[in-house]
């Protein structure tokens, strides 16, 4: 007999040897029923009592799984016996075996709770009937209590009184355990709940269990109970007589939802700090580090840079106050060098036990770093630094791979913003280079330009020779002048673009067309309510080139048409002219590109590093008159 089985004796639900007891003043028909029963199979053993009192004493002191009554006792009826066991023991089996036989008996019977009414006379015929019901009885009663034996949830039952009837094994052991029982012979069974447990009075288990008690209805509920440190899942269905409650430990489930809950609140915060368009890089990485500490509970969080064979702390977070941004120490005495020569993630809980090597660097004799967790940074490939966290006591418990993994991403985000400000300081040095060159250009090159323009106004006015000379010279200083605005406008406007807005396509082309020179040409723009969103400025210069490049490159009388592509995905400007050879549409964008002897060849040149700047990209075929035909694809068109 388990301990299980042993809490339940009590209840009269009998394991190896099955207990019934009879009761019957009659101790003829006492011995007969003994032996009946006692014959109908192995393993039952018959106790018989002569009286009321008799009969509730052997049921209270034994194992009893099955109680045998005779309707008329000398201190009472066997109903009255009935009465007085049902609170204390309501699922054990009764059967009212009686010579004084009539409905109102087997009423009165039934009504107290009776599993079985059989009449005894004539007692030697009766016997086989009540053999087979007792079986019946206590099989029934077996198999209810061999199923919440099997659950895996916890199962107790208590009566009207609050008081435990029974328990299944899971039930037992949770309950003893609340109940502080170390005793193994002390029992739960037959006492209060709130006696037992008085700590669960006035918690949510207290209101619940009343509740069902008072409504009839059954109630449920998933609270945490202090004392065991443990989430219950609770489930509570009442009856007349009592309270049956099935609870199981959630506890596992209820951490691993908390370990979700408090993730998604560390990257919820680690995405705010990185998306604060405010606030500088350095004080991002200080919030990081804040970050990360309270994540792994770790003293210490620093992000290093790398300078020949010097550390130096670039960030860091040191309660103990030894350490300070910008301090120097040799790269050899730290934890770090591994992870930089390696390049690897380094994860230690316990430097003395699983890196002994390490224990020999100032790290760990000056500073106490007992456990270390940091990832190299690296820059265009190159290690920058490393980005740890570090605490002057063993950890117990293994990193987590997420907690490596919340390193690994907040290294990397840190990666990616000192590449980007490597490049950004970069363009910047490039952009200024630029602009130095294109202020040469306009002021070193335009001004003699400037000139020579009105020396030719001079000339021309004095001039009483052959005027084809005269053109050629005002041709090549415009041609120069052209040229200079195309190296200016690749120059200064490279691929960058300002704050895009809707523009509507007619009125734009009209305005790139007015500034050229189309004497001749028509231009052709059938949907003037498609807008395209962009710059204006830009969008206006990408058009004016592709028109010009239409109209050096085409007959006097050339049409321009500007048109969306399918699905709204982009537009087009095509042209009747000679087009543009298919072996040639490649090179088309390169700079010095041209067929015009006029021509500066940056034209096509500018019209992508637009397109480029907006997303977009340019195709070159041909018109469905034969010309050429620019395809923008990837521009927002409504």
């Amino acid at each position: 007999m388990n301990d299980a089985e042993a809490e339940n004796d009590s209840l009269g639900y009998g394991h190896g040897t099955r207990r019934v007891v009879y009761v019957d003043a009659d101790a003829d028909a006492a011995a007969a029923v003994g032996s009946a029963l006692t014959a109908s199979s192995d393993g039952i053993e018959v106790l018989t009592a002569g009286s009321v009192t008799e009969a509730f004493e052997l049921v209270v002191e034994h194992a009893v799984e099955c109680l045998v009554t005779e309707y008329t006792l000398p201190d009472g009826t066997g109903v009255d016996l009935l009465r007085s066991l049902r609170d204390r023991y309501p699922d054990m089996p009764v059967v009212v075996f009686t010579g004084d036989g009539s409905e109102a008996i087997a009423s009165d019977a039934i009504a107290a709770g009776a599993t079985e009414y059989v009449r005894k006379d004539p007692l030697d015929e009766q016997l086989a009937t009540l053999t087979d019901r007792v079986h019946t009885a206590m099989t029934e009663q077996s198999d209810r209590e061999a199923i919440l034996g099997r659950m895996t949830d916890a199962f107790f039952a208590l009566d009207e009184n609050w008081r435990f009837t029974y328990l299944n094994e899971r039930g037992r052991e949770i309950l003893r355990e609340a109940a502080d029982v170390t005793d193994a012979t002390s029992r739960l069974v037959g006492r209060r709940i709130w006696d037992v447990i008085p700590e669960i009075v006035d918690t949510e288990f207290y209101d619940v269990y009343h509740r069902a008690m008072e409504s009839q209805k059954p109630e449920s509920l998933e609270a945490y109970y202090d004392p065991l440190d443990t989430w219950f899942d609770v489930r509570a269905y009442p009856s007349e007589t009592g309270l049956s409650v099935y609870f199981r430990d959630v506890t596992t489930r209820r951490k691993r939802e908390d370990s979700l809950a408090e993730r998604e609140e560390i990257l919820t915060e680690m995405y705010r700090v990185i998306a604060e368009k405010e606030t500088p890089f350095g004080e991002k990485v200080e919030h990081l580090l804040e970050v990360g500490r309270d994540a792994l509970g770790t003293e210490f969080g620093a992000l290093s840079r790398v300078e020949g064979s010097d550390y130096v702390f670039e960030a860091v977070i040191d309660p103990t106050g030894r350490t300070q941004t910008g301090d120097v120490v040799p790269l050899g005495s730290t934890n770090c060098e591994r992870a930089i020569v390696e390049r690897e993630t380094l994860v230690i809980e316990d430097i003395a036990a699983d890196a002994p090597e390490l224990a020999e660097r100032s790290g760990f004799t000056e500073m106490g770093i007992a456990c270390y967790v940091g990832m190299p940074v690296v820059v265009d490939d190159e290690v920058y630094g490393t980005f740890c966290f570090y605490d002057r006591n063993p950890r117990h418990e293994a990193f987590a791979d997420w907690e490596v993994t919340l390193v690994e991403l907040m290294g990397n985000w840190i990666s990616y913003e000192l590449e980007r400000e490597r490049r950004e300081r970069e363009l910047t040095r490039e952009r200024n280079r630029l602009d130095d060159f294109a202020s040469v250009v306009s002021h070193d090159l335009r001004n003699p330009l400037t000139v020579a323009t009105g020396h030719l106004e001079l000339l021309t006015e004095a001039y009483d020779g052959d005027p084809d000379h005269v053109v050629g010279m005002e041709r090549a200083l415009t041609r120069m002048d052209t040229l200079i605005d195309d190296v200016l406008a690749l120059a200064r406007s490279g691929n960058q673009v300002v704050e895009p807005s809707d523009v509507e396509l007619g009125p734009l082309c009209e305005q790139a067309w007015a500034v050229i020179e189309n004497d001749g040409a028509t231009l052709t723009v059938p949907d003037q309510s498609v807008t395209v969103s962009g710059d204006d400025s830009r969008l206006r210069q990408l058009f004016e080139n592709l028109f010009r490049n239409s109209v050096e490159h085409g007959d006097p009388g050339v049409t321009v048409r500007v048109g969306t592509l399918s699905n709204s995905s982009g537009l087009y400007v095509a042209d009747d002219g000679p087009g543009i050879p298919v072996d040639e549409r490649e090179s088309a964008f390169e700079s010095g590109y041209t067929t015009s002897g006029d021509g500066t060849g940056l034209g096509l040149r500018i019209v992508e590093e637009i397109a480029e700047a907006h997303g977009a990209r340019v195709t070159i075929t041909e018109s469905e008159s034969g010309g050429a035909r620019f395809e923008i694809h990837g521009l927002d068109v409504e």
